[in-house]
């Protein structure tokens, strides 16, 4: 029986090697029946142009043209067809004939239509497209300074939304389309050369990206399915392009300071202020005293000094008399009289210094294709202290082993460092000029103007004086892939990608440190890993006039991360070694949090294409992931594009319009943007898991925690371990979904020299995640569900022009606008008395309105003198702000309250213009605005009156002198009311030259 098994196993293993030879002889007959051609190609006037894109027609068999335009092709059919395509020029086919050389020169073409763009495991020709997809050249804006990738994305784009950060991190928030959810994520998903990228994205060096490809409707989004609902940002990063190397080397400096600085008053206007402030909030007596307030040395008329001393009793010096009745204290009035005072604005604001340097080389030597690079970045902020530094590299290389085999890898490594601790740009307007930052020993004052916890403002530089911090995140991001060309079309790729995130952030509070009784040190260590694997299957056919494209994917994902925090405090026999001896504290304790998720998706997409008139995107993919209740792990999400390019008809007769094309697609997806279940808070340095549950891997379970619970037994208290049940199951918790419509309308005029775009959209979103308050009698304050529906409706304009285009001189424009509505729709579907649904006042959600709407008090402007009656009705006075009673009873509640806005703009504009002079002179400029949106400004209360605490900014205020309508007296009563005061904080913005 034995040996008649092992017969069996023999047997099989040399059925498997026969099939193994079988495919090999299979793939060695189809990789020998190959001829090939060589050549030059070149412009109109015989320049060579490198990187010229050369295909076997119908296949997706093509290379690139060297440094001098040179190419070498191994085509499977000797009489096949040739593409000839470069950016700016006509394309060419060329009917190969049996020839070994062909030679080739192109027409330049205004049309960018020819030009090619990711979508998504895949790529097509930009007159192809049925979906909104937008294009950024990193090439093209190599000549700017950027920090960071949303640097290259802000105001190119329309429809997209990036915020801007001064830090010198210089990262910022991306939105494509609105806001289309309340708790979960809406961040789009990037996508590094396929990488599904989940790092930060400081950790990509802009000098490294060649094109950003930004997927903004459904149709377009629906390949990555479950995390395409807030779009799909594609980064395709630089190759080899020249059969030379090629040593790039990237040198910049620079400086950044606050553009508008609000500064606090100097020494001699904090003491008017001040006296100003006293006379505004004690009104009553500086109306019996006259002058009680004011200069010795500047009494009003009829005032005697005897007079103004006798008010308060004061004897000696008038100037200390003065000074003690406006709230300075000892030390400001010593050094008021000595003449010393302090600039802290000029102390703790300071003038940044950026410096950068890349170096890349990169090629093509045969068949293989290699880029690697690495950068340094060194950038201090505005605030004395402020500073990040990042060195990052990354190496790119695909090598063509066979005809039908090419195996390649895109790797990333980066290290950040953000251990630097800032001044505390707070106690700029908390810091009293007259003030001293160091006692008579030299040593660093805790609280200014004086050594004394019961009063001033604490030093701005207590904790870059006395703390230490060590901040450091390493992180390594790779994809390694193999590609086949397979017989009749057929290709398949498989990439792994492997994610590793290392971060060490020590701190330790010296005893030292005035503010510290014991010294306190924290040691936090968190790792991150992460895999994805993806099987990919292409078919790509050529049949007379039908084009079809297949794409099937076979996904899977795991991520992990484990997380450990050691914290001691009061040391013995002290804190001198820091967060380095942490056994030495008295008090000691750890705290670990791991998380895990899965997923994985299947997804197939077809395209087909005839005539170049007509075409048609299907796609449909379904997503599976671990965080979602166990009846909802897996959900589908469908799409359809078309598009109909009218302008290819025998119909369409026009010499002056020479591309149009209409555009429609439908596609639904999902959002999966959980992030941590716990939100980390930073207090003085010290990080902590806080009690704000976020949605996290496992919003859909019950939590269990466990703790201790002291029992009595016969006078004896016995600690008795216990698990207690934090959060309530759903396992009925599912995806929010977006269903999205897009309507776009693309042509060009005069050959390409205006191109321009229209799309119109509007996405609905259900099944929105949010935390339902339950009644304290469950035992729970809440469970995360699924209610709601959010709705983001939008217009979007695109036009670029070529102004000039003459041999020495050239003008191109770029413009966009965009116009977003958001509005909920629906929330918890509880109903009134009538039928309609209530709103979630607690939250400030309102059905109709949007996720962002401003409801507050409707400010009126500020009582003058002669509404000295209607103040004091509600305990208000002259100066003040009035608010909008709007149902008259005196009573300032919830039903005064108006909507008086959004806090995101209504409308987003962008434009660029770049000039070239004899080909060797460029200049530019971009330009972007945001209009119609508010914020709070509540500086217009003039509420700095703790007037012996604090000094303020220099912002107007009303007196009876100066009667403003738009600002309050100095240390003006906000009353019953609880308000806050908006203004419109539109802007157009010169960002780069």
């Amino acid at each position: 029986m034995k040996h008649h098994r092992l017969q069996k196993i023999n047997q099989g293993k040399y059925m498997l090697l026969v099939l193994l030879l079988m495919l090999l002889s299979s793939f060695s007959a189809y990789a020998q029946d190959i001829f090939t051609v060589s050549g030059t190609i070149s412009d109109d006037a015989g320049v060579p142009l490198p990187g010229a894109s050369v295909v076997e027609k119908g296949t997706t068999n093509g290379v690139s043209t060297d440094f001098d335009g040179n190419y070498t092709i191994d085509l499977a059919n000797q009489n096949g067809t040739l593409v000839i395509d470069y950016i700016g020029y006509g394309q060419k086919e060329i009917a190969v004939g049996g020839q070994s050389r062909i030679d080739a020169s192109l027409e330049p073409s205004a049309s960018t239509l020819d030009e090619v763009v990711v979508v998504g495991y895949g790529a097509v020709k930009k007159k192809d497209l049925t979906g909104s997809v937008a294009q950024v050249d990193a090439e093209a804006l190599s000549n700017q300074s950027v920090n960071s990738v949303t640097d290259i994305l802000r105001g190119n784009v329309a429809g997209l939304n990036i915020g801007f950060s001064a830090s010198p991190k210089g990262t910022s928030q991306i939105q494509i389309r609105g806001n289309n959810s309340l708790a979960a994520g809406t961040s789009p998903l990037i996508v590094v050369d396929g990488i599904l990228y989940t790092g930060d994205l400081s950790d990509i060096n802009p000098n490294d990206i060649d094109k950003i490809d930004v997927l903004k409707d459904a149709s377009s989004a629906a390949v990555y399915g479950a995390r395409g609902a807030g779009g799909v940002i594609l980064v395709t990063t630089k190759k080899g392009t020249s059969e030379k190397p090629t040593i790039t080397i990237n040198s910049s400096v620079g400086w950044a300071k606050e553009a508008d600085p609000v500064k606090p008053y100097g020494p001699q206007g904090y003491a008017d202020w001040r006296v100003d402030v006293f006379k505004s909030s004690r009104g009553q007596l500086a109306s019996e005293n006259l002058g009680i307030f004011d200069n010795p040395n500047n009494l009003p008329t009829g005032v005697s000094l005897e007079q103004w001393l006798g008010y308060t009793g004061a004897q000696g010096d008038p100037t200390t008399a003065w000074l003690t009745r406006i709230g300075f204290q000892d030390v400001e009035i010593d050094n008021f009289l000595a003449g010393r005072s302090l600039d802290w604005y000029n102390k703790i604001m300071r003038t940044g210094f950026r410096n950068e340097q890349n170096v890349s080389i990169s090629g093509r030597n045969g068949g293989l294709n290699y880029y690697w690079s690495i950068g340094r970045t060194s950038n201090e902020g505005i605030i004395e202290g402020e500073k990040f530094e990042a060195i990052r590299s990354r190496l790119n290389l695909d090598a063509k082993i066979t005809d039908w085999l090419t195996v390649g890898m895109n790797t990333q490594f980066a290290k950040r460092d953000e251990g630097f601790i800032p001044a505390d740009q707070n106690q700029v307007f908390s810091s009293s000029p007259w003030g001293s930052e160091f006692n008579d020993e030299g040593t660093l004052l805790r609280i200014s103007p004086q050594d004394d916890p019961g009063a001033g403002a604490q030093s701005a530089f207590l904790r870059p004086t006395y703390d230490d911090i060590i901040d450091l995140e390493h992180t390594f991001n790779s994809r390694i892939y193999a590609k086949i060309q397979l017989p009749l079309g057929f290709s398949y790729e498989l990439g792994y990608t492997n994610r590793l995130d290392f971060e060490e952030y020590f701190y330790h509070a010296s005893s030292l440190n005035p503010n510290n009784i014991i010294g306190t040190a924290q040691r936090w260590n968190r790792k991150q890993t992460e895999y994805q694997l993806d099987n990919i299957i292409r078919w790509d056919r050529v049949i007379d006039k039908h084009t079809f494209g297949l794409t099937a994917l076979f996904y899977a994902e795991r991520f992990q991360t484990f997380t450990t925090i050691a914290n001691a405090n009061n040391f013995e026999p002290s804190d001198a070694l820091g967060f380095g001896n942490l056994q030495a504290g008295v008090n000691q304790n750890v705290f670990t949090d791991d998380e895990e998720t899965t997923g994985d998706a299947i997804m197939t997409r077809f395209n087909y294409s005839y005539d170049s008139k007509y075409n048609l995107t299907l796609t449909m993919r379904r997503d599976g992931y671990s965080a979602f209740g166990a009846s909802n792990r897996r959900a589908y999400f469908p799409s359809i594009g078309g598009a109909w390019t009218i302008s290819e008809e025998d119909f369409f007769k026009s010499d002056f319009v020479t591309f149009l094309k209409l555009r429609a697609s439908y596609g639904e997806n999902g959002n999966r943007g959980f992030g941590s279940a716990r939100g980390v808070t930073t207090t003085a340095g010290f990080r902590s898991f806080n009690n704000n549950r976020g949605l996290g891997a496992y919003a859909q379970l019950s939590e269990l925690s466990g703790g201790n619970y002291l029992n009595v037994d016969g006078g004896t208290v016995i600690p008795v371990p216990a698990l207690n049940n934090n959060t309530l199951e759903n396992a009925d918790l599912r995806w929010e979904r977006t269903k999205a419509v897009n309507l776009g309308l693309d042509f060009s005029f005069a050959g390409g020299i205006v191109e321009s775009s229209i799309d119109y959209y509007k996405n609905i979103t259900t099944d929105l995640i949010v935390e339902r308050q339950l009644p304290d009698i469950t035992g729970f304050t809440g469970v995360f569900t699924n209610l709601g529906e959010v709705q983001n409706e939008g217009l979007e304009f695109v036009i670029s022009t070529q102004n000039f285009n003459n041999e020495n001189f050239t003008w191109n424009t770029s413009f966009n606008l965009s116009t977003n509505r958001n509005q909920i729709n629906a929330l918890y579907g509880d109903l009134d008395e009538n039928g309609n649904e209530l709103d979630d006042i607690t939250t400030q959600r309102f059905i109709g309105q949007a996720v962002d709407v401003i409801w507050d008090f409707e400010e009126l402007g500020v009582f003058q003198l002669d509404e000295a009656a209607e103040a004091a009705a509600v305990n208000r006075v002259p100066g003040d702000f009035k608010l909008r009673d709007v149902d008259g009873n005196g009573v300032f509640d919830n039903e005064d309250k108006v909507f008086l806005g959004n806090r995101s703009p209504k409308l987003n504009l962008g434009l660029s213009n770049t000039f070239t002079l004899f080909k060797n002179l460029d200049f530019s400029f971009e330009m972007y605005a945001r209009l119609g949106q508010k914020r709070v400004f509540n500086e217009a209360k003039n509420r700095n009156g703790f007037v012996d605490r604090v000094n303020s900014p220099q912002t107007p205020y009303w007196t009876p002198e100066n009667p403003l309508n738009d600002y309050a007296r100095l240390f003006s009563d906000d009353g019953a009311a609880a308000f806050n005061i908006y203004r419109n904080s539109s802007f157009v913005r010169l960002s780069n030259i």
